[in-house]
């Protein structure tokens, strides 16, 4: 299983702590051995959770030269048209996923272009499935165009748990469908602003996954 390089460090330190609370709870105590063991399994339970928070599982790219491909895991909890004020300062449509503790937070970008704006916005924790944590929460917005009638921007949003967003994009960078693009750690939500005329191919309640999962067409 591969490991996103962001979370190498926090695994570290989480599997140094877990071994630290172990040699000191068997050092320091005496209990009954089912005491122990059940201690010693939920330690362990949680550092699985959190290594596989940071996972990266490897997936074959679904290009899809039309299609635009959903930029993270999780599920469908909004889809409609809607103002966008960063960025275009017109109507889009606009399609909310929500990422779980359990999904893969890897983000990717959901289709070939350039990225010619990316714009990071500090802001609150809200509940990620909130409407208006797409623009109270911590977030950022990045634009990738391919030509005048082929723009699409994504933004990635904090959640109530979730502390940082994490971007390679950077502006005036070619980038491919599917490529990796950062991630958000710990549970959160990535807003898709399409053109209004894109023919959407999910509904809300609908789980999709990254590189894989077309969201519309142009």
């Amino acid at each position: 299983m591969k490991i996103q390089k962001e979370g190498i460090p926090i695994i570290i330190i989480m599997t140094l702590t877990v071994a630290a609370i172990i040699f000191g709870y068997f050092y320091f105590f005496s209990v009954f051995w089912l005491i122990s063991v059940l201690f010693c399994a939920g330690l362990a339970v949680f550092l699985y959770m959190v290594i596989r928070f940071f996972r990266n599982p490897h997936r074959i790219i679904n290009k899809v030269e039309n299609g635009i491909l959903s930029p993270a895991d999780g599920k469908v909890v909004n889809i409609q048209e809607i103002y966008e004020g960063e960025y275009f300062k017109d109507r889009r449509m606009l399609i909310s996923i929500f990422m779980s503790a359990h999904n893969v937070h890897v983000n990717s970008y959901p289709i070939d272009g350039t990225v010619v704006y990316v714009g990071y916005h500090p802001g609150k924790y809200l509940i990620a499935k909130l409407p208006k944590s797409s623009t109270d929460n911590e977030n950022n917005s990045v634009v990738v165009k391919q030509n005048e009638h082929r723009i699409v921007l994504f933004r990635q949003i904090a959640g109530f748990v979730a502390r940082r967003i994490v971007c390679y994009a950077k502006p005036g960078m070619e980038v491919n469908q599917g490529d990796e693009m950062g991630m958000i750690k710990f549970g959160s939500r990535v807003d898709v602003f399409l053109p209004l005329d894109a023919q959407v191919a999910v509904q809300v309640g609908d789980k999709v996954r990254s590189k894989k999962s077309v969201l519309a067409y142009f």
